[in-house]
């Protein structure tokens, strides 16, 4: 695990302890991303925005598909960017495509 400002970069190795277990106490939103997707290069500043208004309240995770294709696959991820908000250990919230910060917000508010 590498932290890029306050979002942890997770893979197929860490993602059991750095999500899965981590969210059964705070809750983990996972940015599926990949280099090559302008979409996700799009979110990628409202993600990190995210990463700081929620500090302490939602640890914000992302995870590159391209080399980490078991867990993305794992949890249905066939578009990016695709976002899945982890509680208690499971799948809680899933946002797909580029949205306003605003509507993220609300959708992450939603389950907190």
């Amino acid at each position: 695990m590498t932290e890029t400002s306050v979002v942890l970069d997770v893979t197929t190795a860490t993602f059991e302890k750095e999500v899965i277990e981590r969210s059964k106490k705070t809750p983990v939103l996972v940015d599926f991303w990949a280099t090559w997707c302008a979409p996700c290069k799009m979110l990628k500043p409202l993600v990190e925005e995210l990463a700081i208004e929620y500090e302490g309240r939602v640890v914000i995770a992302e995870l590159d598909v391209d080399a980490n294709p078991i867990t993305a696959s794992k949890f249905g991820v066939l578009s990016i960017p695709s976002l899945i908000l982890f509680r208690g250990g499971k799948p809680a919230e899933r946002i797909v495509g580029y949205k306003p910060k605003a509507y993220l917000k609300q959708r992450i508010d939603a389950v907190l």
